[in-house]
C-alpha cells in the first residue's frame, strides 16, 4: 500500500484516484475549485462518470479531499499530475499553466516521491519539468510520463482494465516504481523513454481521429453513390488487419481529448518544423462533418428560419456529461444563425447552462412537441425508441436527421417518418411534401 497525492479533480483525476484507492492505496486528492472539493467531501461526485460515484463512495475511508497542496505532498510515495491542458486560443500550442503551476509551487518535498504525469502533455515537457526539479533543488523527486488512456463513459472500465500501460522515465528505478502500482492489474507494461511515453499518447488519438475522419468521408461518398456506410463498415471491419473499431460514422467527434490533441500535435510538428498534412486533413474533415446535418435539414425543409428543431442529445458521446467542443454546441449555433427555434434535450447535461439560446427540455416528447425535425445528436439509448407513433403526433413534420445511425432506417419509415442517417441511402419517399412549398424570400425586384 502507497500514499499517493493526485492534483486535479477533473475526469482523470478522480477516476485515477478512485481507482488507485480501489488498488488499496491511500489516496490525497487536491483541487483549486473550493466548490468542487466542498461537493467531494459532502459524498456528491460533481461530474458523470458511469461507476466512479460507486467506486468513490466504495473507497471513501482510503480517500481524502483538500485545497490544500501540502497535505497532498505530505508523506506521499507519488504525485500525480491530472490537470487539464486546453489549447491555447490562436496557436493550438497546449496550455501547461496547470502543470507548470504544480511544478513551481509544489511545497518542501521529503523522501524520494516520483512525480507522475497524466495529462497530456507535447513531447518534451518532461525533460522541461525533470530541468525545472532540478533547478529548485528537488533532484531527489523522481519524473515519470503514465499517459492515460480512459475514455468518458467508461472510463474506470479503462483503468481497471487497461489495454496497456505505458510508463517513460528517466530512471528506470521510478519506471519500476511506477509500475510496481499496477502489479495487480492484468495487462501488458511498456517501459521506455520520457519523449516517447508522450507521443505514445498523442499518436493513438491521431489515429483513432484519422479512422473516424476516414469513415466519414467514406459516408459522404456512400452518400452520393447509394451504398449503405453502415454495411459498408462492417464488411471493412472483418478485415483483421483493420478491425471494426471506430469505423462508426456520424456527426464528428468532440470531447476533452480528440479536439486539443489533435490541435497539439498539429502545432507541435509544425514547430518542429513538420507540416502534418493528414492531420490536417483529418481536423478540417471533422469541422465540415459537424455542419453537414444543417444540409440535410434543408434539403427537406427549404429555408430553416421560422423552422423548430429538436437536438437530441448534448454531451459529445453518450456516458458522459462532456459537452466540450461537442456537434450539438455547433449544430445549435448554426441553426440559430440560421433563424430556426432550437429544442434541446439530454439526460444527464444541464442544457440550460451550456445551451442558454436554446430552449431545454426535461423529455423527448417536450423536444419533440411542434417540431419540424428531430436530430439524433448523441447515441444516448433512450433514442433507440425514437421512431414510435407518439413521437410523430407530437411532431409538426415527422422528420428524423439520425446524426448517429442509431435508428433502423426501414423500421423509421414503416413508422411513418422521413428519415436520413449519415452515409445512408435516401428513399424518394423521405423527401417530405412540406418541402415543395418551402419558404421563399419576397423578390426585391
Amino acid at each position: 500500500m502507497s500514499r499517493i497525492g493526485v492534483f486535479g479533480a477533473g475526469y482523470v483525476g478522480l477516476v485515477t484516484a478512485a481507482s488507485l484507492a480501489e488498488l488499496g492505496n491511500d489516496v490525497v486528492v487536491r483541487d483549486v475549485v473550493p466548490e468542487k472539493v466542498e461537493r467531494l467531501l459532502r459524498g456528491e461526485v460533481p461530474i458523470f462518470e458511469p461507476g466512479l460515484d460507486e467506486l468513490l463512495a466504495k473507497n471513501a475511508e482510503r480517500l481524502t479531499f483538500t485545497l490544500d497542496a501540502g497535505e497532498v505532498v505530505d508523506g506521499a510515495e507519488f504525485l500525480f499530475v491530472c490537470v487539464d491542458t486546453p489549447p491555447v486560443a490562436y496557436s493550438g500550442d497546449a496550455d501547461l499553466s496547470r502543470v507548470w503551476t504544480i511544478v513551481e509551487e509544489l511545497p518542501n518535498v521529503e523522501g524520494n516521491p516520483v512525480l507522475v504525469l497524466k495529462s497530456t502533455v507535447p513531447v518534451g515537457t518532461g525533460e522541461k519539468v525533470r530541468a525545472a526539479l532540478d533547478q529548485r533543488g528537488l533532484e531527489h523527486v523522481g519524473y515519470a510520463s503514465n499517459p492515460e488512456f480512459t475514455a468518458e463513459g467508461r472510463a474506470v472500465r479503462d483503468f481497471m482494465e487497461p489495454d496497456r500501460i505505458v510508463i517513460g522515465a528517466f530512471d528506470p528505478d521510478d519506471g519500476e516504481r511506477v509500475e510496481a502500482l499496477y502489479a495487480s492489474l492484468d495487462a501488458p507494461v511498456v517501459q521506455m523513454d520520457v519523449n516517447s511515453a508522450e507521443m505514445v499518447k498523442l499518436a493513438s488519438n491521431a489515429f483513432l481521429m484519422t479512422r473516424i475522419s476516414f469513415i466519414n468521408e467514406i459516408a459522404n461518398v456512400c452518400e452520393a453513390t447509394g451504398a449503405d456506410v453502415v454495411r459498408v463498415a462492417e464488411g471493412v471491419g472483418l478485415d483483421k488487419r483493420l478491425g471494426p473499431h471506430f469505423l462508426r460514422a456520424g456527426v464528428g467527434w468532440g470531447g476533452s481529448c480528440f479536439p486539443k490533441d489533435s490541435l497539439a500535435l498539429k502545432q507541435l510538428a509544425a514547430n518542429s518544423g513538420y507540416h502534418f498534412q493528414l492531420l490536417n486533413a483529418v481536423i478540417e474533415v471533422n469541422e465540415l462533418q459537424k455542419r453537414r446535418v444543417i444540409g440535410k435539414l434543408e434539403r427537406h425543409l427549404g429555408k430553416l428560419r421560422g423552422k423548430r428543431v429538436a437536438l437530441l442529445g448534448l454531451a459529445f458521446k453518450a456516458g458522459t456529461d462532456d459537452t466540450r467542443e461537442a456537434p450539438s454546441l455547433v449544430l445549435a449555433s448554426r441553426l440559430i444563425a440560421e433563424g430556426a427555434e432550437v429544442r434541446a434535450w439530454d439526460p444527464v447535461v444541464d442544457g440550460k447552462q451550456v445551451m442558454p439560446q436554446a430552449e431545454f427540455c426535461m423529455t423527448v416528447q417536450d423536444a419533440v412537441r411542434g417540431a419540424d425535425a428531430a436530430v439524433i445528436v448523441t447515441e444516448w439509448d433512450e433514442l433507440r425508441d425514437l421512431a414510435r407513433r407518439e413521437i410523430r403526433e407530437l411532431m409538426a413534420r415527422p422528420l428524423i436527421v439520425d446524426g448517429r445511425n442509431l435508428l433502423d432506417p426501414a423500421q423509421a419509415r414503416a413508422a411513418g417518418f422521413a428519415y436520413e442517417g449519415i452515409g445512408r441511402p435516401v428513399s424518394p419517399s423521405d423527401v417530405l411534401p412540406e418541402r415543395l412549398e418551402r419558404d421563399r424570400e419576397p423578390s426585391t425586384s
